[in-house]
């Protein structure tokens, strides 16, 4: 899928209506949805509780908190890209604590165009982490199937009297006769033999 077919959801924490504009109208609707919008530092966390976003555009400061430590615990969960726009004066102090933790950070006021290739650079990170996830995924359905095996070739080891070797084989053999897979007939021996 092109990177134009994504859709991504959006959770923008700001206190400032005039920003919310501005941004909104750089996201449309055909790439950024859902796009919510929250007040305060809490209201995100309640909307995080009920749902995970793609990206997460922090606007400080804010009314509960300046929103340094939001952004690093949303962004350390791996799931959601995170921008945090702080002013001018505080940012080298605010980038040094974010930067290990993935955090992109852009200084206020900003330009329209600047902020549109941040939406990019989020695009594009949040397409990494789709990927990575996938095989994150894949590893652990990988290893779950290793387990299963090895687990269905002692069952046969101890009721059979079968060597490892003659184990593995006749999963191995049992799998492609069938057509099915390893972790099927992992499960039937299991089954069988407990």
């Amino acid at each position: 899928m092109a990177l134009k077919e994504h859709i991504y959801s959006v959770l923008v924490v700001s206190a400032s209506q005039s920003f919310d504009d501005s941004i909104s109208g750089l996201m449309p609707v055909s790439t950024f949805m859902p796009t919510d919008y929250v007040h305060s530092i809490n209201s995100a966390q309640r909307k995080l509780l009920e749902r995970s976003y793609d990206i997460i555009i922090i606007n400080s400061p804010l009314p509960d908190d300046f929103g340094v430590k939001f952004a690093i615990d949303t962004s350390s969960d791996k799931t959601s890209v995170v921008l945090l726009f702080v002013r001018n004066d505080v940012y080298d102090n605010v980038f040094e604590k974010v930067c290990d933790y993935g955090v992109f950070t852009l200084r206020k006021p900003i330009s329209p165009q600047t902020v549109a290739h941040a939406l990019d650079w989020l695009r594009a990170t949040s397409e990494r982490l789709r990927r990575m996830e996938k095989k994150s995924l894949s590893l652990q359905d990988k290893m779950e199937e290793i387990k299963l095996v090895n687990r269905a070739k002692w069952a046969l080891i101890n009721s059979l009297g079968m060597s490892e070797a003659d184990a593995h084989r006749y999963i191995e053999k049992q799998a492609m006769d069938r057509c099915v897979t390893r972790r099927e007939i992992a499960d039937l021996i299991i089954k069988t033999y407990k």
